[in-house]
């Protein structure tokens, strides 16, 4: 049986950022064994799928609650949901992304057809060449009509995807709109500006870096 106990699902403070980090994962991998039909798991055949040890999956699910039963293992329907209520998955925040180039108009697919989390309602751009066109069933706006629409709708989050020289006056005035949540793709630290703010930063060109790194180190040990 799952039991939270006294702890309240995803509002224990001091969560380390790798534990954080390991949760989508843990939660894909355990939507896949619901498709396959299987019931339970134990913390050893989870290990085995996140490439970590037993002991590291008992001590994650240790920072939000009791799950389990010894002997038995976990309930995959009912740690899927829990992790699932935990990521806050089912809030569905109105979302807007701004920057409705290449990667702007991948990530707009992704919210609008993969994502449970977020309501993508507004797509904003300066380029007259995208403005009116359609991305992921919404119309590109006017960034000009930032303000006015922001006002008129409850939005949560932004998502950019403009270059780094424009991200400082964007993310002002997105602030002024009292919007404090982003996903931001334009490696600019908004933290620096404003350090109340919440911000999952994604820097693609990091990512490709490691990569080289992994293929140059796989490359150096396979001639030794």
């Amino acid at each position: 049986m799952i039991k939270s106990g006294d702890k309240q699902m995803g509002k224990k403070d001091n969560i380390s950022s790798s534990v954080i980090q390991r949760l989508p994962r843990y939660y894909r991998f355990l939507s896949e064994l619901e498709k396959e039909g299987i019931t339970h798991v134990n913390s050893g055949e989870l290990a085995q799928r996140m490439r970590s040890t037993a002991s590291q999956v008992r001590q994650d699910f240790n920072c939000f609650g009791e799950f389990g039963q010894q002997g038995i293992g976990y309930s995959v329907k009912g740690l899927t949901k829990e992790i699932e209520n935990i990521l806050g998955l089912k809030n569905r925040y109105p979302a807007i992304l701004i920057g409705a180039g290449n990667i702007g108009t991948a990530i707009a697919n992704q919210l609008t057809f993969e994502n449970k989390c977020f309501q993508l309602i507004g797509i904003f751009d300066n380029d007259e060449n995208k403005i009116g066109s359609e991305v992921a069933g919404l119309t590109v706006q006017s960034i000009l009509s930032l303000d006015e629409f922001c006002k008129n709708n409850h939005v949560e989050t932004a998502v950019l995807c403009v270059p780094k020289t424009a991200a400082a006056e964007l993310a002002h005035q997105l602030y002024k709109l009292g919007i404090k949540s982003y996903w931001n793709f334009s490696h600019y630290d908004l933290k620096l500006l404003y350090p109340d703010i919440v911000v999952e930063n994604v820097h693609l060109s990091d990512s490709i870096m490691q990569l080289c790194f992994r293929i140059t180190q796989s490359t150096n040990i396979d001639k030794q």
